[in-house]
């Protein structure tokens, strides 16, 4: 599987890791939603359209930390993550706003952005011997890339509405490139939406290689008040395998309740 793809439009998981993940690979729900709720629709009430945007101090403060976790590490994203925006383009206009959302781009105009990245911790398979298993086991980490953005007049639910359009008629599939790699999206499928939030879109894009392999990434843009928290997941075993895997909802559980 193609190395720099996975790293810069899919979370820019660890050089070290993806390297013995692509030798692995033989060099070839409940989703934390209400029971109340369908795929992909509000999850609460509506904040006030004309919400204030958040200090870039308060947004900071707000954003995922350490101690907010039980399970994994939180760290700032790496310069890796933080693309410019100027440095994604989709094919197609109107799936520009996937094309932001799965690389951590903010949307829109925000008045204040923070980043951070979010790392599984590791699972203890049974057994002390090293088995297929087990080594299957040792990859099967959830790496998230956690972008929030806030913004004045409105342009949260602006953001909201250009993915949930988008989403819709980028179904069948859409390229783009970042940091000058091409990327190919073969389907996005919508999945239920997380709780906690005012508004949520849920994903599932098919990413495709060079050699037709595929593999999920897991794309969740919420809103909550003024805030847009995007929330990109890449599973280090499913990037080999290509099967699916659930979206961690302990992280957007855990980063939705910091904002109120």
């Amino acid at each position: 599987m193609r190395l720099t793809v996975v790293r810069r439009t899919a979370l820019a998981a660890s050089a070290a890791a993806l390297a013995l993940l692509v030798t692995a690979c033989g060099g070839s729900d409940d989703g934390g939603g209400s029971s109340d709720e369908g795929k992909n629709g509000d999850t609460g009430s509506a904040a006030p359209a004309a919400a204030e945007a958040l200090s870039a101090a308060e947004l900071e403060k707000a954003a995922l930390a350490q101690a907010d976790v039980k399970n994994g590490k939180v760290t700032e994203a790496s310069a890796t993550d933080d693309i410019a925006k100027d440095k994604v383009k989709a094919e197609k206009a109107e799936c520009e706003a996937l094309a932001f959302a799965e690389t951590g781009v903010p949307l829109g105009t925000p008045a204040a952005t923070v980043k951070r990245s979010w790392t599984e911790g590791p699972k203890k398979p049974s057994g002390g011997e090293a088995t297929e298993e087990s080594i299957g086991a040792a990859f099967d980490l959830d790496k998230a890339l956690v972008t929030l953005a806030t913004y004045d007049g409105g342009g949260a639910e602006t953001v909201l509405a250009d993915v949930k359009k988008a989403a819709g008629a980028c179904a069948g599939g859409f390229a783009f490139t970042a940091m000058g790699e091409q990327a190919k999206i073969a389907k996005v499928a919508e999945d239920k939406a997380p709780g906690g939030a005012d508004e949520a879109v849920a994903m599932t894009m098919t990413m495709t290689g060079d050699e037709g392999e595929a593999f999920p990434v897991k794309v969740v843009v919420t809103r909550k008040g003024s805030t847009v928290v995007t929330f990109t997941v890449l599973n280090l075993a499913s990037a080999g395998t290509g099967k699916d895997f659930p979206f961690p909802a302990e992280i957007s559980d855990a980063q939705l309740a910091k904002l109120g």
